[in-house]
This record gives structure tokens, C-alpha cells and sequence, in this order.
């Protein structure tokens, strides 16, 4: 089993920054792609960045030039930099760890609270 503990949430003004880490621990296959999802309160989860074991990234066009992610595939670790947050960003964040083997398999963060205030 494979489980993923997410910190770095917070409230933050307006044009501020925020950095959010996710660790990941149990039975991991090396090669598979991390990233980050949103969700807002009515709106459906979507996808923020993702980043494969070989270091392709991918961003949502709304953070472009906002946030960047990175991994640390020694410790199994994935982090998202915050820049320029705006009140829209505010959501429920979550880790996400997908490993496609014959079968897709997403494992999911707890989830952490990002709040920009306006």
C-alpha cells in the first residue's frame, strides 16, 4: 500500500507564495508520475502540475508561470512553489502518485487547505 502525506497549506495574502510538500512512503514502483490537484468548493477536482520519474513536467494553463514543481525521486517526495497566488488558487490541494503498470493505479493525499485572501 502506498500512502502520501501532504503539509505546507495555509492562508496567504493576495501575491504572496506558499511551497507544498507531499512524501510518499509504502511499496512505490520507480517509474510513475506525481503531481498536484485542486479542488474548489463546488467544482470538480482538477489537475494543477504533474511530473514523471524522468522529470517531464505539465501545468495547468491557469498556473503557468506561477508555480513550479519538482521531485526528489530519492525520497519520494513532490513539491509544488506557489508564486503569485491569487484568490482564485483557493481549493483543497492533494498529492496525487500514479504508477501505470497493466492497470492505472492513483493513490491519493489527505488533502491540504490553501486560502488566498484578497
Amino acid at each position: 500500500q502506498v500512502q502520501l502525506v501532504e503539509s505546507g497549506g495555509g492562508l496567504v495574502q493576495a501575491g504572496g507564495s506558499l511551497r507544498l510538500s507531499c512524501a510518499a512512503s509504502g511499496r512505490i514502483f520507480s517509474i510513475n508520475t506525481m503531481g498536484w490537484y485542486r479542488q474548489a468548493p463546488g467544482k470538480q477536482r482538477e489537475l494543477v502540475a504533474s511530473i514523471t520519474s524522468g522529470g517531464t513536467t505539465n501545468y495547468a494553463d491557469s498556473v503557468k508561470g506561477r508555480f513550479t514543481i519538482s521531485r526528489d525521486n530519492a525520497k519520494n517526495a513532490v513539491y509544488l512553489q506557489m508564486n503569485s497566488l491569487k484568490p482564485e488558487d483557493t481549493a483543497v490541494y492533494y498529492c496525487n502518485l500514479a504508477v501505470r503498470l497493466a492497470t492505472l493505479y492513483n493513490y491519493w493525499g489527505q488533502g491540504t487547505q490553501v486560502t488566498v485572501s484578497s
